[in-house]
């Protein structure tokens, strides 16, 4: 018997029949999907293994020492050595993927969404062990035992990568689970694997997806469990507004028209999948269309309220003297905002160097205020802030939880908190109090 490594798959020669093995009749081989690797290898013992050809093993001395609940962490993901791991934002996730590279010393590929976020663990990496870290995608093509590589590159190069590699980290693991990015998992044959995340449910359920790949949620803290003594104590707090006398009116007969055309279309809203069903639907049918058009200028009226920037004034004045971050659903609510209070504006059009400028003005203090629309929500390095308000999102909990983890670096004496502003008798208030739950 042999195994042998071909584009993403392995090739199982010398044996009939296999669980999860279907017979490739152009190679007279059977054939499966390359993270099969590890039950292969256990289940036949005895076969030629020519699956791996990893880069070499990376010389790293023991550096990280680890809190405790890290530790616990860590030591349920070594039990197998596979796993999911679920803490906050800026309760050190990343230090016990380093520590765990310590423990393996095995040849490693770290998958991130974002370039800013490669830089991060490229940066600490090499600052903590003194080694060159690789580094593919935003033009970079550098390959090394230890290479830091965006999902959209691992996918490009997910059947070239396969078998050079032995840990797998994914950082933000529920980006894993989009269509394209789940063959970077499926086409590796690395046995080792450590997911991370401060929120590893979608909104589409596939999440669930990731369990055979990567393994199951091994450990898991909620940001109250750690408030206090690791990170800051917080309250989130609901402010309720009213919408003026012209966006009720008008978002009171758009959900009238919603409702109208969701019955002339024949469908029954009960669940996010029959939203995704009209979505679908809306590309022809004209019912579906207008619905869909409805649904989302009442949203748009919900969450762009202009009673919402009388509450943001009294805010601001009440923490005139404390580090706030601004988050807005939309760029032009944003773009209002920073035009009214001269507060400095970032959004996916401001350019990297503009964005590094206004951060190290907020991290040191000459800036005390920032506004954003939904770009500082995950996969960038968010100076501390004590103050986050919220005016307007998308409703998932992920982004409620990202959006919290912004303010929670420990600091002494300082109490964080997260408002969250919300439009009166709008689905806002609905989905504001479903994204909390399990927060403690």
């Amino acid at each position: 018997m042999r195994i042998t490594y071909d584009r993403g798959t392995l090739l199982i020669e010398g044996v009939s029949r296999l669980p999860h093995c279907r017979y490739d009749p152009r190679v007279g081989k059977l054939r499966t999907l390359a993270y099969r690797y590890r039950e292969l290898k256990e289940l036949l013992t005895h076969a030629t293994d020519q699956v791996l050809d990893p880069l070499s093993s990376p010389d790293l001395t023991e550096k990280v020492a680890l809190r405790p609940y890290q530790e616990d962490a860590l030591n349920s993901w070594l039990r197998k050595r596979r796993g999911i791991i679920v803490l906050p934002t800026g309760a050190g996730k990343t230090y016990i993927a380093l520590k765990a590279m310590e423990i393996l010393r095995e040849p490693t590929l770290i998958v991130v969404p974002t370039l800013p976020l490669l830089k991060q663990w490229k940066d600490l990496i090499e600052s903590v062990y003194g080694i060159k870290v690789g580094a593919i995608g935003g033009g970079r093509e550098d390959l090394r035992s230890v290479t830091v590589i965006t999902y959209d590159s691992a996918y490009i190069r997910a059947s070239e990568l396969g078998n050079k590699f032995t840990f797998l980290v994914f950082d933000e693991v529920h980006h894993l689970a989009a269509e394209a990015y789940i063959e970077i998992a499926e086409y590796s044959a690395a046995p080792f694997r450590m997911g991370l995340t401060a929120t590893l449910e979608r909104e589409d359920g596939r999440h669930v997806l990731l369990f055979p790949l990567v393994g199951g949620v091994v450990y898991q803290i909620s940001p109250k469990e750690l408030a206090g003594e690791h990170l800051a104590e917080f309250d989130t707090i609901r402010i309720r507004v009213d919408l003026t006398d012209e966006e009720r009116d008008r978002y009171t007969t758009l959900i009238k028209e919603y409702k109208e055309a969701l019955r002339q279309a024949g469908i029954t809203m009960r669940s996010l999948e029959d939203f995704r069903k009209l979505v679908m639907r809306s590309t022809s049918n004209k019912a579906a269309r207008r619905a869909l058009l409805a649904w989302n200028e009442a949203r748009k009226i919900a969450i762009n309220s202009k009673s919402k920037l009388n509450v943001l004034e009294s805010l601001l004045e009440s923490h005139r003297d404390d580090k706030v971050i601004i988050f807005t659903e939309y760029n032009e609510m944003a773009e209002e905002i920073s035009r009214r209070y001269l507060i400095p504006l970032i959004t996916h059009r401001t350019s990297q160097r503009e964005r590094n400028r206004i951060l190290d003005s907020f991290r040191v203090g000459s800036v005390t205020k920032i506004v954003t629309s939904k770009v500082l929500d995950e996969g960038i390095d968010v100076p501390d802030a004590r103050v986050g308000i919220v005016l307007g999102g998308t409703g998932s909990r992920r982004e409620f939880i990202q959006r919290l983890g912004r303010i929670l670096r420990k600091r002494e004496g300082k109490k964080a908190v997260l408002y969250e502003v919300v439009s009166k008798g709008t689905s806002e208030v609905r989905i504001s109090s479903r994204r909390r739950k399990g927060l403690d």
